[in-house]
């Protein structure tokens, strides 16, 4: 999350942390970078709106444009909020949450905090039995008048806290299935003067893939068939 450069820094404080990506990056922190280092247009943000835009344009030097229509209009902050009576307990809501707002567990009835929902909307493609709706909560307020920077700092922390516990879960998956595949290494060795020469080496690659890109993952490689 963090960045070296300060006007990098200055622009993400100036976004709001809804971390939609309505802007088209997967978080502000990215559209802050492609900002300062890119040249990205400072009216891709809808959650900031208007002030947002001139906000930014004072850090930029950046002329005033109108929001672009393309990523969303300004409107009133959003609350997400469960229909009990629908949920199936899928967790996917969970999971696509940025800030960690959705309680609940697998098979159970999930709920919303309020007070940290950012409005993201991403929840809603996520629910395989569209249970999640979306409510404006803030009336005529728009933009930075319905989202205060208090708001904004608290879900920066969470976004953060968010990427630090899916990272160490990706990790411990990683450990564990390097762990499993190792075992499974070692029990083929034990089996090779029982096997098919031919079968065994099969195995054995698909084996050693496997630990090739529990390795990459550890090193924060990209596995060369990721994309596959």
């Amino acid at each position: 999350m963090t960045d070296p450069s300060p006007l990098v820094a200055r622009i993400d404080a100036l976004l709001p942390q809804t971390q939609c990506t309505r802007c088209g990056y997967p978080d502000c922190h990215g559209y802050a970078k492609a900002i300062a280092q890119d040249g990205a247009p400072i009216n891709q943000c809808p959650p900031g709106g208007g002030e947002g835009i001139e906000r930014l344009s004072a850090v930029t030097g950046r002329p005033v444009i109108p929001l672009n229509p393309e990523h969303g209009r300004e409107g009133p902050r959003l609350l997400a909020v469960i229909d009990e009576a629908w949920c199936i307990g899928c967790t996917l809501c969970i999971k696509a949450c940025p800030v960690d707002c959705i309680v609940g567990a697998s098979k159970t009835m999930h709920t919303v905090v309020n007070e940290q929902c950012t409005g993201c909307e991403l929840c809603v493609p996520a629910c395989p039995v569209d249970c999640i709706a979306l409510v404006a909560v803030t009336g005529s307020n728009t933009g930075w008048q319905a989202w205060s920077g208090a708001q904004a700092a608290e879900a920066r922390d969470r976004y953060a806290f968010h990427q630090l516990r899916t990272a160490r879960a990706q990790r411990e998956n990683d450990e564990r299935l390097a762990t499993k595949a190792a075992h499974k290494l070692a029990d083929l060795a034990s089996a090779s003067r029982h096997t098919d020469p031919a079968v065994l080496e099969k195995k054995r690659a698909v084996v050693e893939a496997a630990l090739a890109r529990a390795r990459a993952r550890q090193a924060g490689e990209k596995p060369a068939d990721d994309d596959e």
